[in-house]
């Protein structure tokens, strides 16, 4: 694999753990009273915007959607922590407690990436931004039915997997959007 894409994907990874340790400072973990649907809404609600502006061609409102795809990033680890905290029902959790949080599942990510790069051999580079968004709104389609059916699948992965993609493929828009330099 290209240590090139480990760079980049660690650059943007960097960015994305600190504005969420920033917000974090800002609002505490008010996060923690979301339940996971809730938090897949969140980023259905992010999703749908970057496709919106990517069909209209225009936006009214003037926040980047670079900044939409790092929400993607971090409401997707948000969810990944409230699903290894699920028997905690602390809602206000320290910075310094996430942060190690944070940081094992960005790389659980970063390691499934790794493995899916080297079978497909990085075809994430010749892709367009709009069809990754595509496949990052199709992943939450598919979460959204997984969550319907209580978690239970008979043959697909599970919602932490399809979570895991989405942040692999926000990482990928932003590198190809440059966000990272």
């Amino acid at each position: 694999m290209k240590t090139q894409t480990i760079s980049e994907y660690n650059q943007v990874i960097h960015l994305c753990k600190e504005l969420f340790k920033k917000k974090t400072i800002d609002y505490g973990t008010a996060w923690r009273i979301l339940r996971l649907p809730s938090i897949t809404d969140q980023i259905f609600i992010k999703a749908q915007r970057i496709r919106s502006i990517q069909e209209k061609g225009n936006q009214k409102v003037n926040d980047p959607i670079a900044d939409e795809f790092v929400g993607i990033i971090n409401y997707c680890i948000i969810a990944l922590i409230q699903i290894s905290l699920k028997n905690d029902e602390r809602l206000e959790l320290a910075v310094e407690e996430l942060e190690p949080l944070y940081d094992h599942w960005a790389s659980a990510t970063r390691s499934l990436l790794e493995d899916k790069n080297h079978d497909y051999g990085e075809a994430w580079r010749d892709m367009r931004v709009a069809s990754i968004t595509d496949i990052i709104l199709m992943k939450l389609y598919r979460v959204k039915q997984i969550e319907d059916n209580q978690g239970k699948t008979i043959v697909s992965e599970g919602i932490e997997a399809n979570y895991q993609d989405m942040i692999n493929y926000a990482v990928f828009c932003l590198i190809k959007l440059n966000y990272h330099a």
